[in-house]
């Protein structure tokens, strides 16, 4: 009985959560937290919306996950492996795009991407994701309205909604050029 009042607690828990205001600006730390409803003047999608666009072909899909960094301490000569990115096929990843203040290197970088991601059309529909509860796509789709893309829509639910809904994905090499 406690199990299924736990269950139950767990279920309608976020229901009662206050709702994450969108900031003023960029979220500049804590990018692994809850991120708001809505994100202005773009569209917001759920697994299901950015499943069909995907299936459609309609959309240009943008990830922006960080690349990971090599973990501090290792011992000289030791050989360090990136984990593989496994995202949404077809997707461009752009890493560290994302964060709340960018380099102007990273700006370009980000720009350069975009424009050939989407044939250098700032109207072509662009989809921008990450992982559940991460604020560099929110960051970066934000980022492409300021660029004056218009079709701009966020995925708040990336590659772990993906997941979960058991759609195809594949490994993802970083778009070259990023730092």
């Amino acid at each position: 009985m406690r199990g299924a009042v736990v269950a139950l607690a767990l279920i309608l828990w976020p229901l009662a959560a206050p709702a994450t205001p969108e900031p003023a600006g960029y979220r500049m730390d804590e990018y692994r937290a809850p991120v708001p409803d809505t994100l202005a003047g773009a569209r917001v999608l759920s697994t299901e919306a950015a499943h069909a666009l995907w299936e459609a072909g309609e959309a240009v899909f943008i990830d922006v996950l960080p690349r990971a960094p090599k973990p501090a301490g290792l011992p000289a000569g030791t050989v360090w492996r990136e984990p593989p990115r496994h995202s949404i096929p077809g997707a461009t990843w752009m890493p560290n795009v994302g964060y709340g203040a960018l380099a102007e290197v990273n700006h370009a970088y980000f720009r350069d991407g975009l424009a050939a991601a989407t044939g250098g059309n700032m109207d072509r529909p662009v989809v921008f994701f990450c992982l559940i509860d991460c604020w560099m796509s929110w960051n970066a789709a934000r980022r492409a309205l300021e660029y004056g893309h218009t079709d701009v829509m966020w995925f708040p639910d990336g590659t772990d909604g993906w997941v979960f809904y058991d759609y195809p994905t594949e490994v993802l090499k970083p778009r070259p050029g990023g730092r």
